[in-house]
Order: C-alpha cells, then structure tokens, then sequence
C-alpha cells in the first residue's frame, strides 16, 4: 500500500491513506478514480458526481506518487468552476495542483513568453469588444446600435474559436444566421475592419490570448518544450464545452502525449453558438484507441420521477446517458403518502403564470423552505422582469443571476478592505463579535430593514458576509477569515443570499436547487424562435434538460397561453408535448387541453 498522505480537512490536519480517497466512490468513478495513466473519457450525467470523481481521480494520483502536483493541469471554463476545483483539491491533500481556466492558463503563457518571443510588453487585453466595432463600424459609415454590436462581438468570437481564417469564414458565413442591419458583405469588412482598427490599437481580445499561445507554441520549439516539461497530466472540466481553438492548444500543450483525463456530457452541449463542440467529446475514443472509457449515469440529485422526466426529454438521442435514480422515493416530498410528481401547468398569459409561480413560492418558503433553495428559469433575461414584480408583491427575496456579482458590490468591497484593516491590525476579539462590528460600523443591523429596494439590498450583501462568519469553523482567527474572503472574490465563489434565484436556463448550468420552475416553455421561446435547424432545436433540447436536472426534489413546468399585445395564442412547447405523452406520472392537463 501507498504511503500515507496529510489531507487537510476542514482547516485541520489529518493522515489518510491514499486507498481512503477511493472509499466513499461508487463503483463506476472508483474506475475512473484508478485509471490515472492514457486516455481516460468520463461521460458524465447530471447529477452523477463528475467533479467528486476527477478531484479525487487527481488527490488519488498525488497521494500515490503517480502525479507531481505541480505538473497537473485542471481545466475548466470559468474562474468560478477553476476555484471550487482549487478547494476540493486542497481538501483532499492536493493543493499544488493548478487548477485554471483556458484563457488563464494561455494569458500566463503569453505574458511570461512574449518579451523573449517578441520582444516588449504585451499588448493590453481588450475588457469589451463594442467600442472597437463601433470605430470599424464608423469607418465603414455604418451606425450600429449596441444589441447589433453584441451580435456582431459574438460572430467575431465564433470565427476565431472555430479557426477559421477570413477566407473560410466568407464560405461559413453564407449559412450563418446575422443581423439584420448587415449583410454578408458587411459583415466580412467589419470583421476585417474590426482586426486593423484593434492591431493598430496594440490591443489583443480574449481569442487573440488563445490564438496567440497557440502560435508561439507551434513555431518555437523550446516554448513548447518548456511548457510541456512544466505540466504532464491533463484534466478537463465540461469537455463537451470545447471549442476547435481551445482543442488546438490543448493537443499543443500535450505534445504526442496522452496522460489526458476529459469529463462531459454531450446532452448538456448548450453554448454551440460561442464555438462548443460536443463531437469533440463523443469522438474521444475514436482519437484515442484504447481510451479507458467510463460511464457514469448513477444520478445523486434528483426524485425518481425528475430523472424519468430528464432521461423521457432525451431518449434516443445522440451521445445522451441513461441516468439512475437512487432510491430517494423517502427523500420526495409526498402529498397523501406519493411522491410529488414533475408537474406541466397552462396559464391564460405571462402575468398569471408569474403571479401563480410567485405565490406557490411563497407558500413554499411559509412552510419551511429557504428561498435559497428554489429557483425560477426562463430562456431570455427580459422574462425575468414580470417575475420580479411578482415575487416583490408576494414579499418573497430574490436575486438576478448574471447581474452585477456580489464581490463588485461597493459595500462587500469596503467591508473586505475594513475586514482585512482590522486583520492587520492583530484584533484577538472572537471572530464573530469583529465581524459584527465592522459590518455594523457599515450600517449592518441585527434585524433586516422593513424596506425593499437599495437598502434591502445592502443589507443582504452586508448579512451573507455575516452569515459566512457563522458558518466558519470554530477557531478561525480573522486573518483566515478574511484571506478566505479575498481567495473567493478571486475565484468568483460567491456566498448564498437568502433569496429566491431568478436565471436564465444557460447560467443555471452547473448549479442545483431543492425546487425549480421552468416558465416560458412555449413554441417561439423554447425552442427558441430562431431555431429552425434540426441542429439549433437539438440545442434547444438539451437546454430545457438542463433546467429539467437543476431540482432536486421538485419540479414544476409552466407556459403561458398569451403574449402581451399579441393576438395569435401561444402553443406549447413541443417538448412539453412529449413530456406529457411520454411521463405517466406527469402532473397537470396535457399542455394542447
């Protein structure tokens, strides 16, 4: 047996032996746990444990001296995903193992290559690319108003992480689905414009950052060579997320290797329109004969009834998994000793639906729920807005995600710096008692305001900070307190506010709620009324399933009939058609009654 290894559990220190990593793994990730050597692919339901598996495939690897941590790399896609991985791998005694978003990972390549490749500083990284299309717009006499600038940003990304050159983009383009201010021809010279206004700028976007690792490592050998003696082992988050530019440098990074451990699901393939790839994932084994494959469909999260309802969604198609559902028939709610069952409600227009969504979450959180636990998805942000009246006039808190993030709150932001002041200043107050009266020194109080608005909302912010203080574990001293709190705002791990969640269906990806609400679910919203492909429906499949595996226990699936100042009656979504015809168990009237 392995030596044994220290793996740091809650703040403590604790010797483990390395075969104690594998103990708490059912028997499909124990496999993938040991396979630490080639080609490894983990096709990953929703809800299986993906990142249970490969954080303790890699802790496994450390603490038997196959893996030098610092020569493992974990990739993910945002810093959020990057930073979580970062503190399970810490937990599990495997903290000098990076862990990193693509675009991190390249940047730190670029800036520490490019004064011995190129000479000079780097070139500054573009925060947004609307003001520089705007400037090529103009020199092309064209006024372009800021969602066709989105547009057009979104169609410049893609081109480049599909690598495609300005040629083959011209061929591409001609099926390409553009705004309606620009033609074809337009579009090729605003891209053209676009790349000389920003070269003459000095300026790189995020995609230059990829491009531009990519060709150092392809035409200087000894970069490569550096940076493939630097990382050996290969692990990759959300594989059906890839694009064919982010593959490019991952096959640069390994060399004619292949210590490379990848873990996705193609039913979750949801950002095919930023360059995502999911055959990338489903050809793993073709690229790589011999590839241990693994499976895991053993799902965690979900009722019984929430799994059928997700696997009905997807039968038969293409790369998707058959997920099992524990044996949770206890853990359901039950309504006259049954399950509750995934429910599909019609109502008369988008007012009534929000209005009944807001007031069974009321009733929901009266009868002892967290509204933190519950969450409402819908396809576009702009049917948030009716909700949040609904949800004010109901009383019931609630939080926009993908607004503003909490760690850019002018308030969290003075109270870290405050925090850390006082850190500094060798304070042997409990930590509790120092953290109440640095939030309250902020207008923090015991008891929440009456009042909604600003002041509610500072207040919220200002009680997480309070809320984490509570929760941290006894003898944590400020400084830990507070250097925690800076290693979160860095990684984007954000604490829970007690409010309800209002998301769209493509940022709820990753995250899980005990209750979720799907609204809109309406031919012309989803799918979407610009899918018209079979390809773009497919996409718009995946997207509801999804929202569909985002509960744990309850689920509920709602339309509305009518649009306001629309004559023409919505129909149900094709989906819930098939849902309803498909589940038995289904709540609610078939969706067409």
């Amino acid at each position: 047996m392995a030596a044994p290894s220290t793996i740091a559990v809650n703040g403590s220190s604790a010797v483990t032996s390395s075969q104690s990593l594998l103990a708490g793994l059912d028997e499909e990730q124990r496999v993938a746990a040991e396979a630490l050597l080639g080609p490894v692919c983990l096709l990953a339901g929703a809800g299986t444990g993906k990142t249970r598996a490969i954080t303790h495939r890699v802790a496994y690897g450390v603490a038997t001296g196959v893996y030098p941590p610092s020569r493992v790399m974990a990739l993910t896609f945002t810093s959020r995903a990057a930073g979580e991985l970062r503190g399970r791998l810490r937990s599990l005694g495997a903290g000098g193992v990076a862990a990193r978003t693509f675009h991190a990972t390249a940047l730190s390549q670029l800036g520490f290559f490019w004064p011995q490749v190129v000479g000079g500083t780097m070139p500054r990284i573009l925060e947004s690319k609307g003001r520089i299309i705007a400037h090529a717009a103009d020199t092309l006499h064209l006024k372009l108003d800021t969602p066709t600038l989105r547009d057009l940003a979104a169609e410049i990304e893609w081109r480049k992480v599909s690598r495609l050159t300005m040629e083959e983009y011209a061929v591409a383009v001609q099926d390409r689905t553009l705004p309606d201010a620009v033609g074809i021809e337009r579009m090729l010279d605003l891209h053209t414009a676009y790349e000389a206004v920003k070269d003459e700028r000095r300026q790189l976007d995020f995609e230059d950052v990829l491009l531009a690792a990519a060709g150092m490592l392809e035409t200087e050998a000894w970069v490569a060579q550096q940076v493939r003696e630097q990382y050996r082992f290969f692990v990759v988050d959300e594989y059906q997320d890839v694009s064919p530019l982010q593959q490019a440098l991952l096959d640069l990074w390994l060399g004619d290797r292949d210590d490379l451990c990848v873990v996705g699901d193609a039913s979750q393939t949801i950002y095919s329109f930023a360059g995502a790839r999911s055959d990338l994932l489903l050809s793993f084994p073709s690229r790589y004969p011999g590839a241990t494959v693994v499976r895991l469909e053993q799902n965690y999260r979900s009722t019984p009834a929430i799994v059928d309802t997700a696997n009905r969604l997807m039968r038969d198609r293409a790369g998707s998994l058959t997920l099992r559902s524990t044996s949770r028939a206890t853990s359901a709610p039950q309504v006259d000793g049954k399950a509750v069952a995934p429910t599909i409600e019609r109502y008369r227009d988008d007012r009534a639906e929000a209005r009944a969504v807001a007031n069974q979450i009321a009733d929901l959180v009266a009868a002892g729920t967290r509204p933190q636990d519950i969450a409402v998805l819908y396809r576009i942000n702009v049917q948030g807005a009716v909700l949040e009246t609904a949800l004010a006039d109901a009383g019931v808190a609630y939080q926009l995600r993908g607004g503003k993030r909490f760690f850019e709150l002018p308030e969290v932001k003075q109270a870290l710096m405050m925090l850390k002041g006082a850190s500094v200043a060798g304070t042997v107050e409990p930590l509790f008692k120092t953290v109440s009266d640095v939030l309250r020194s902020l207008g923090w109080t015991q008891d929440a305001p009456e009042t909604r608005g600003a002041v509610r909302d500072r207040w919220e912010s200002l009680n997480a900070i309070m809320g984490l203080a509570e929760a941290a574990e006894p003898g944590t001293g400020l400084r830990e307190f507070s250097d925690d709190l800076y290693e979160r705002a860095v990684g984007q791990h954000e604490p829970t506010l007690d409010a309800v969640t209002l998301a769209t269906l493509h940022s709820a990806k990753g995250l899980e709620w005990e209750t979720v609400f799907v609204i809109g679910l309406s031919e012309g919203l989803v799918p979407i009324s610009y899918a018209k492909s079979p390809d773009a429906i497919d996409e718009e499949r995946r997207l509801l399933y999804v929202g569909i595996t985002r509960a744990r226990r309850r689920l509920h699936l709602s339309f509305a009939q009518a649009a306001p100042k629309r004559q023409t009656p919505r129909q149900a979504s094709r989906f819930l058609e098939e849902l309803h015809s498909r589940t038995p168990d289904v709540g609610g009237p078939p969706p067409g009654a």
